[in-house]
């Protein structure tokens, strides 16, 4: 039985599928569901003004991500909501560590080729590093 539940979301078609999945998990075990948007960091090196808009079309982005996450999971017991900034395997693991996730929820998009080898993706990071379960949707 699952008392919390992480869903990492992109906004990609496989995070899509992965929202509508967390939402009906989240509802079959009567669970709190946490959803995850991160978005990159903003160089310091752009200075004033463009790192101040640069950041405002960020925060702006990761709101409708949000929104949209929402609106994909439907109807759930208790929802919370987690926007930081930084690479994204580690965010998800940080809020799955704070909130005490039983599972997490997430779209798998490979690279794929040499690529995908070399940097491996969000998904295999945080299979490879979660205490927790995880769910990857295709």
């Amino acid at each position: 039985m699952y008392r919390t539940i992480l869903l990492a979301y992109d906004g990609s078609e496989h995070a899509q599928k992965a929202a509508a999945l967390a939402g009906e998990e989240a509802r079959l075990h009567q669970a709190k569901l946490v959803i995850v948007y991160a978005y990159d960091p903003v160089p310091e090196w752009l200075g004033d003004p463009l790192f101040e808009e640069a950041l405002a079309r960020r925060v702006a982005a990761a709101k409708e991500r949000v929104e949209e996450a929402k609106a994909r999971v439907g109807e759930v017991p208790s929802l919370e909501v987690e926007v930081l900034e930084g690479p994204p395997a580690e965010a998800i693991l940080r809020v799955a560590e704070v909130h005490e996730a039983d599972l997490i929820v997430m779209g798998t998009r490979g690279l794929g080729g040499l690529a995908g080898t070399l940097l491996g993706s969000q998904s295999q990071k945080v299979v490879m590093l979660a205490k927790t379960p995880v769910l990857l949707v295709k």
